[in-house]
């Protein structure tokens, strides 16, 4: 129940963008309800009914404003460093396994390097951090293939979901600026799931806060007037706004653009594949990463094994008796090489196959269309795509729904 002469905040989408900015609302004493279209909440990161995780999402040090969620709702204990000394990294191609150092600083260790590494390659990486002009990465590092395919390709895949050959330089230069910090390039991933470590915990705070959270509450239209909006048609209802009233919408591209016609926005997306194999594996949780192969990310937890297929164009058209096998096989071979115990049958176990189809933005070189925080004067729009600053991830989600919390008038 609203209290009369005090403002709402609407909350529209349950992503993490959503949940940040509801959550910083609600925790500064403002009303606030989270609508969401779906059953459940964390957009693309999000725990699927059955609680799979849909994909492999994994922070780094350097992702401030993601960590800094988690120590707000009292998750950050939930995640872990799987692989504190150095990245395992098999090269399906030769078989050569290495423990690879995603900081550059530990390179000066001869057993912690990627392969392909070189004075000249470093410093083309580097120059690529600082240079303002934007070409694809492959071209900016062709003259160094074997570390492009090593390090270089890896990386962009994993932050701009994707290929080198279409990929941004200045958009993965936003990345690498940001690695140098000391503890910037430790990775993290949820020790059990997203759901536990992320959403449920997400939803708690958002409910000791006194937010109210809608599911299953998908907004139909916006009425404008004045430039503000004025009312919010949902399936089943009509909300009037009063004058103290405030919305945010936390929604994809697509979602945004079919309630506010016109505004900028990403055109091309890319998808991710997620295999999930009903396969635990007892013991520490591990992250391992593969090359030249179906697979590029493998986490193995004891309630099962998660595959991440980024940018996979290709693979999205594929079936899971297609797949999942190629897949299996890479993982055996992966575990063999770093000693992973556990049992690995050469028949694939059961697997379910999750396609995001849209994951994030195609992040080419050229320019980023950037949409203004507030349209209206009492609507302001959260979501990756709405951050300029960095690729579509995590983090960027989580700081645009800062900002727009921020951003809305008093």
């Amino acid at each position: 129940m609203n209290r009369p002469g005090v403002g709402v905040t609407h909350v529209v989408g349950a992503g993490l963008a959503g949940l940040a900015a509801a959550h910083a609302l609600a925790t500064q004493g403002r009303m606030v309800t989270l609508h969401e279209s779906t059953p459940g909440a964390g957009g693309r990161a999000r725990a699927l009914p059955d609680g799979t995780d849909n994909g492999t999402h994994a922070l780094i040090g350097a992702n401030r404003a993601a960590l800094g969620f988690l120590d707000a709702i009292g998750a950050r204990q939930f995640w872990l460093e799987p692989e504190p000394d150095g990245l395992p990294v098999l090269d399906l191609a030769d078989g050569s396994a290495r423990q690879v150092a995603l900081s550059p600083f530990g390179w000066w260790r001869a057993d912690r390097r990627p392969a392909g590494v070189t004075p000249g390659a470093v410093l083309a990486m580097a120059g690529m951090a600082m240079s303002g002009e934007d070409r694809t990465v492959a071209e900016a590092m062709r003259a160094h293939p074997a570390f492009l395919r090593g390090f270089v390709d890896p990386l962009v895949i994993a932050a701009l979901n994707t290929p080198s050959a279409e990929a941004s330089s200045q958009r993965l230069a936003q990345v690498l600026r940001r690695l140098g910090a000391p503890g910037a390039t430790r990775l993290l991933v949820a020790r059990r799931g997203l759901g536990p470590d992320l959403v449920e915990p997400a939803l708690a705070a958002l409910a000791l806060a006194g937010a109210a959270y809608r599911p299953g509450h998908r907004l139909r239209g916006i009425t404008q007037e004045g430039g503000r909006a004025t009312a919010l048609s949902f399936q089943d209802h009509e909300t009037p706004l009063a004058p103290a009233d405030r919305v945010i919408l936390a929604l994809p591209p697509w979602e945004a653009l079919r309630l506010m016609p016109g505004l900028p926005a990403p055109e091309a997306h890319a998808p991710i594949v997620n295999l999930h194999f009903a396969q635990g594996c007892p013991g520490a949780v591990r992250f391992l990463g593969l090359l030249g192969g179906l697979c590029q990310w493998v986490l193995i937890r004891p309630s099962g094994v998660a595959v991440t297929v980024s940018a996979g164009d290709a693979e999205a058209d594929q079936e899971v008796e297609e797949l999942a096998p190629r897949a299996w096989a890479e993982i055996r071979r992966a575990v063999k090489a770093f000693g992973v115990a556990g049992d690995w049958p050469e028949a694939p176990p059961p697997c379910r196959v999750v396609k995001e189809r849209r994951a994030t933005p195609r992040h080419r070189v050229g320019h980023i269309p950037t949409p203004p925080r507030l349209p209206l004067a009492n609507l302001a729009l959260a979501g990756d795509w709405t951050w300029p600053d960095l690729p579509a991830t995590i983090d960027a989600a989580i700081r645009s729904g800062l900002a727009a919390a921020q951003a809305l008038p008093e």
